[in-house]
């Protein structure tokens, strides 16, 4: 497995590299050729010259006299050439051989290597250039130039310099360059690895910690870092989950007792009448009849419990909807009418009135009316006697909307922001898993609408269902998830 030091070293790292390598080769090659042929351009600046004057000379008389004024005016500029301290100037015959030097001793050292002479002959331009080592192992540079007019027995001309302090020259830039380069390496090598450590040790934490917190650690946390970046809140995000882990953790092992308390509750309570009713023979005794009752209306409470739960689950695993065009406002009567004889057994009052013209929704009419008897059943349970449960019904253009209105104890505000959420059971809860409302968001969720809950601690709760009004052409939403 690479890591990220190691993609950086052959990534970016290495991009680096070679940008500087093509720079350092780019910056050379220029550099010598400034350097090179910038000798180069001086000796043919002064070949220039030389030949500059040998126009103006011998213009008189016949081409033989003017051959000869040519090649006397050629051999006195060697004799007073007062360049000697830089270059050697000489005079050459057709053949290549020396006729006269300017430091007038004929040096074996630089007249050893004739390539430049044989290079002017066969070059357009009338010139050629070697560089060589003498036989004592110094570097020069000679340049030969034909001369263009006739001179008597001169054919060309050649000057010589030694390349010494242009070599080193050369040598200090190519050890300034490169030591340059190095310096900008070893500070992208350092200031990366400085760098990609920031990342990697605060993301070697991060996984020591997530790998702790997979394996059930759910009280190990990331500390604060300084840094507010994407690391900073990587790691915020990581304590948050821990936090919701922990939370969803705790709310599970109470839903866990909640619900084991609640099915042992009607369980204790049908054992004990089955215990009572097998002892009494006579079917008309008092005692028999509310056994039978209780143990009817405990088993009702379990059967739909357990059907609540097995809603739960089937919504963790996908629910699937068979959507049709309903009429809400007979959905909701009917649900109404479903849990009136419940209302009436508590003391409680239904406050309805049905709107006379229907409201068309796109929905399951068996999850719906799962919807409205769930939060009906709320409503049911945290009223008091002799309280009121007003159901509303309005619509909008676009929406229709279900309101459910008790007068019950209410919710706090720190569980009304929860009590949507799964396992979630509010302190002042009553009996009942906890999971209902969950159900009802996830179905409202799945068929495109909205639950919202608002509560006032002490006077009572409102549940809102919002559907999408229906409109030819919506049988394709909501299709089974």
């Amino acid at each position: 497995m690479q890591s990220i030091t190691r993609r950086w070293l052959k990534g970016s790292l290495l991009i680096t590299v070679l940008v500087l390598a093509a720079a350092e080769a780019l910056f050379l090659y220029n550099s010598y050729q400034n350097l090179y042929g910038g000798v180069q351009g001086a000796m043919q600046s002064r070949f220039s010259t030389f030949v500059g004057r040998l126009q103006a000379t011998g213009t008189a008389g016949d081409s033989l006299t003017a051959s000869e004024s040519r090649s006397q005016s050629l051999r006195r500029i060697v004799e007073q050439f007062e360049e000697k301290d830089k270059f050697e100037f000489m005079l050459l015959d057709a053949s290549g051989v020396v006729l006269t030097t300017s430091s007038g001793t004929m040096n074996p050292t630089l007249l050893s290597v004739g390539e430049d002479f044989y290079e002017a002959l066969n070059n357009a331009s009338g010139f050629g250039t070697v560089i060589f080592r003498t036989e004592h192992g110094e570097r020069v540079m000679a340049m030969t130039c034909l001369v263009p007019y006739a001179a008597g027995s001169i054919a060309a001309m050649r000057l010589v310099t030694s390349l010494t302090l242009v070599d080193r020259q050369w040598y200090q830039m190519v050890t300034i360059s490169l030591g340059v380069v190095l310096v900008v390496l070893g500070f992208t090598l350092w200031s990366g690895l400085f760098f990609v450590r920031s990342i990697v040790r605060p993301l070697g934490q991060v996984e020591a910690t997530a790998n702790r917190i997979a394996h059930g650690d759910l009280k190990t946390r990331l500390p604060d870092t300084r840094y507010d970046d994407e690391i900073g809140r990587l790691c915020k995000t990581i304590n948050q989950m821990a936090e919701d882990l922990t939370k969803t953790e705790k709310m599970k092992n109470e839903f866990i007792s909640s619900v084991s308390h609640e099915l042992r509750t009607p369980l204790t309570s049908i054992k004990g009448w089955v215990e009572t009713v097998s002892n009494i023979r006579d079917p008309e005794d008092e005692n028999f009849r509310k056994g039978i009752s209780i143990i009817g209306s405990e088993t009702d409470r379990l059967y739909a419990m357990v059907e609540e739960l097995l809603d739960f689950s089937r919504l963790q695993n996908g629910i699937k909807l068979e959507c049709q065009v309903l009429d809400l406002v007979a959905e909701v009567t009917d649900a109404a009418l479903f849990v009136e004889a419940r209302i009436r057994q508590e003391g409680l009052h239904l406050v309805y009135e049905e709107p006379p013209e229907p409201f068309p929704v796109w929905a399951d009419p068996s999850r719906l009316r799962q919807v409205f008897v769930n939060i009906l059943d709320n409503a049911i349970k945290y009223s008091e006697p002799g309280g009121s449960i007003f159901l509303t019904l309005r619509r909008t253009p676009t929406t229709v909307t279900v309101s459910v209105r008790d007068q019950g104890r209410g919710i706090s505000p720190e569980d009304l922001q929860n009590v949507k959420l799964k396992f979630f059971k509010a302190k002042n809860a009553v009996r009942g898993s906890g999971i209902g409302l969950a159900v009802v968001d996830e179905i409202v969720t799945a068929l495109g609408g909205t639950t919202d809950i608002a509560s006032t601690l002490g006077q009572g709760t409102t549940v809102s269902v919002t559907l999408p009004a229906y409109h030819a052409g919506q049988e394709h939403l909501h299709e089974p998830i």
